[in-house]
């Protein structure tokens, strides 16, 4: 069927296929999506046709369909204005976008490896890890600074121990656990030091930590790594049908000092539960 005089200057849909180098059945889900509406649409023949300000649009959404765009964003981007500094400009903000998308993948693959080395060295570590024990603890005279936040904020508790109570401090340091579950913003914990007698200076709590029979392990690693130890000491205390008395400790008995960080894989905390109940193994 040829063209009618309403129809000159117009491609047909065949034509517009091979110049934007899009399938007949690619231009008719376009137009049934609203992202490129042929200029006419015949209303007897229903034929669709194309005029040449529509190439550069159709070019456009050929180009981000290769690039795996979706349709709703190809929508966004190109509409059905066929202005082509429009589709520039959005084209320009689309580039930043994935600019930005690629910075923000580039770390998460940075970070997963890390994530992946960590957790096979944790996983080695385990298979050297030291076992499970059983121990009683002694009433110990504590300093003690109880905090609320994030467990990373530890640090300052000591650092007050240890510029108020210098020469009394006679222990490693511990970190006393009193939820039950793992908190993020606001997790209740104490730092604290064995300490001898004497003045108690302002802000530090002087008292006596309660012994018992306790369950323990060290837990050889990074901090970050803990939580591999506390699940098998946890394991071994469901087992035994123990019940755990709160709160919970750790002892860092090797960590970093006060300049140098040292070597985190070869950190050692011990990992202590008070607990009642009886074995049932």
């Amino acid at each position: 069927m040829g063209y009618s005089a309403a129809h000159a200057g117009l491609f047909s849909i065949g034509e517009f296929s091979k110049v934007v180098g899009l399938t007949v059945k690619a231009l008719r889900f376009y137009h049934e999506q609203g992202i490129l509406t042929p200029a006419v649409v015949d209303p007897q023949t229903g034929y669709r046709y194309y005029d040449k300000r529509q190439v550069e649009t159709a070019r456009v959404i050929s180009y981000l369909r290769k690039m795996e765009f979706p349709v709703g964003e190809i929508r966004e981007l190109v509409g059905d204005s066929g202005d082509e500094q429009e589709i520039l400009d959005a084209l320009e903000r689309q580039k930043a976008t994935l600019e930005r998308r690629i910075r923000e993948y580039r770390r998460a693959v940075r970070s997963l490896g890390e994530f992946i080395a960590e957790e096979r060295q944790a996983q080695a570590m385990a298979q050297d890890s030291y076992e499970v024990g059983e121990k009683n603890l002694d009433r110990v005279l504590i300093g003690g600074v109880r905090m609320k936040g994030r467990y990373s904020e530890c640090g300052k508790g000591f650092a007050q121990i240890g510029r108020r109570m210098g020469r009394l401090i006679c222990g490693k340091p511990m970190l006393l656990h009193y939820d039950q579950e793992y908190k993020e913003e606001d997790a209740d914990f104490e730092a604290c030091m064995p300490v001898k007698p004497g003045k108690t200076p302002a802000g530090i709590l002087v008292r006596e930590l309660d012994g018992g029979r306790c369950v323990w392990l060290v837990h050889k690693g990074p901090y970050e790594q803990l939580g591999h130890s506390y699940a098998k000491i946890l394991k071994y205390v469901k087992d035994k049908a123990y019940r755990v008395v709160m709160p919970t400790r750790e002892v860092y008995l090797k960590g970093p000092g006060m300049i140098f960080k040292g070597n985190p894989a070869n950190y050692l905390t011990e990992i202590q539960m008070v607990v009642e109940g009886e074995d049932k193994c």
